[in-house]
């Protein structure tokens, strides 16, 4: 498979090194701290691979919108999918049609960004190149973005030691990145930190590829943007630093603050207006003081008066608490064991693996796409019946239903669609699923538990009738049936897609 790359270390039962670094089960400490190959590297393709693109198109199910991972969803100019290829899931972006019209700049970044292995970052694996198709492929991280945790949590804020983690570590993919000759970052940001199976933060390698022809590297608003980059339009190391700085203020704060409001409150020492008050009595002013300070430095208006990246791990580094607790266990997310009696999130579909994580949003965003696709035997036994006043009640309540639900109005959502079902004219397992959506949004889990197996008894063969009752379950707190109804779902699914 060839020789591996100078970031690997050397396995102790192979000392020829041949690219099987991933099998280690144990890394050095030093690897770990510098970012290096470690554990978490179970690289499917350790060397740089070009893909085909029917592999690419098998491999995301024809790009199908529900493998779309982007959090702008098919409107980001450039859209992210999961794929699965073998037993190995992936990230696949997929260019749009205008970008990277120059082939060889493309195959040129792509291999230099490849070259790069650290269980820092969210590697690129490969890239596809046909037509003017333009694609990429990395390790697919299962466990949202930053943004997600930060901005949109719904069950808990991220807590204080591992929002230090989240700042060293990225602190890290940077100082590993800038050491491998890449120092430059684009549009740096909370979306492109992603958290792998094991919830340690990675920084994804899109970002370090030049963006396209339009030459762009910061598509944020614009006072977010580092002061050099709007007088020149260019991109310097520094400029990763400012953005690094306004992510500490992400971290610090729970919120997206202009750095030039914050620097205001730093100098006029209203520094503690910038913490996020969920946060308030979890840490120590010494602490929070010294996160401002590195903050600030990163902030500055002149270049060279930022720090690098190496002397922000050290003033970072100095800051860590419960280094000894796992990821998982400060993010409080459930990892489903691989054991026979449970269902691996890995063998779930999309919706399976949202309603596994409770990622209420995924799971909104899913049932709004899938519309009344399900609905199909319900539908077609209207053409049999006469059509009166009260079945255009009926269908006028769950239209309203749905607008409510697309535009996220949960508690008008449950209004419409009870009225729809207690008219009792149709029966349909979407209006069921949508209004058990809309109760876990309003922590009503026993109410959201009923609905769903009422969309299972209308709709026997659906599989999304299963995983949201594992949804309700995991609400309720009731794990193992929850796990239960997750391979029961699974089952299904397989079943179902035989036939």
């Amino acid at each position: 498979m060839g020789a591996c790359y100078s970031s690997c270390y050397k396995c102790p039962s192979c000392p020829s090194c041949k690219c099987c670094c991933f099998k280690h089960k144990k890394p050095r400490t030093s690897d770990l701290e510098n970012g290096g190959g470690g554990e978490n590297d179970k690289l499917k393709w350790p060397c740089f691979k070009e893909f085909k693109l029917e592999e690419l198109k098998n491999a995301t199910e024809g790009f199908s919108v529900g493998n779309v991972v982007s959090e702008h969803g098919e409107k980001a100019p450039n859209v992210v999918y999961k794929g699965k290829i073998g037993d190995c899931f992936i990230a696949v972006k997929r260019f749009n049609k205008s970008a990277w019209p120059d082939t060889r700049q493309f195959l040129d970044e792509a291999k230099a960004v490849g070259q790069l292995r650290s269980q820092r970052l969210a590697n690129l694996l490969g890239c596809c190149c046909e037509g003017d198709e333009r694609l990429l492929v990395a390790e697919f991280m299962s466990n949202e973005t930053l943004s997600k945790h930060l901005f949109h949590w719904e069950t808990q804020p991220l807590k204080w030691p591992m929002r230090l983690r989240v700042a060293l570590y990225l602190a890290q993919a940077l100082e590993y990145c800038s050491s491998k000759g890449r120092s430059l970052y684009h549009d740096l940001n909370a979306y492109r930190i992603l958290f792998d199976q094991d919830c340690n933060p990675r920084l994804s390698c899109f970002g370090l590829m030049k963006n396209s022809r339009d030459g762009k590297s910061y598509s944020t608003n614009l006072a977010f943007t580092p002061p050099e980059y709007m007088k020149t339009g260019r991109v310097i190391a520094e400029s990763v630093i400012y953005s690094f700085g306004t992510i500490l203020l992400d971290l610090l704060s729970g919120k997206h603050i202009p750095p030039s409001h914050a620097l205001d409150l730093i100098r006029e020492k209203n520094f503690q207006m910038l913490t996020d008050s969920c946060l308030e009595g979890h840490f120590s002013n010494d602490d929070g003081a010294e996160l401002v300070k590195i903050a600030s430095r990163c902030l500055q208006y002149e270049p060279r008066e930022r720090p690098n990246a190496k002397t922000v791990v050290a003033s970072l580094s100095a800051l860590q608490k419960q280094t000894e607790v796992s990821s998982l266990v400060l993010m409080e997310i459930t990892q489903l064991p691989p054991t026979e009696n449970t269902t691996q999130t890995d063998s779930l579909s999309p919706f399976g693996e949202a309603c596994a994580r409770m990622d209420l949003t995924a799971i909104h965003e899913m049932l709004e796409k899938v519309g009344y696709k399900d609905d199909e035997g319900a539908t077609n036994e209207l053409s049999f019946q006469v059509w009166t006043n009260e079945l255009q009640d009926a269908l006028n309540g769950r239209k309203r239903g749905d607008t409510a639900f697309r535009s996220k109005d949960f508690n008008a959502a449950i209004d419409s669609y009870t009225s729809f079902i207690e008219i009792g004219t149709m029966v349909s397992p979407t209006v069921y699923a949508r209004r058990c959506l809309c109760y876990l949004m309003n922590n009503k889990a026993q109410e959201a538990l009923g609905d769903a197996m009422q969309a299972q008894v209308a709709s026997p063969d659906w599989p999304t009738a299963l995983y949201l009752q594992a949804a309700a379950l995991f609400s309720l707190g009731m794990e193992n049936d929850a796990r239960e109804m997750l391979k029961d779902g699974s089952l299904l699914e397989v079943k179902t897609k035989g036939n």
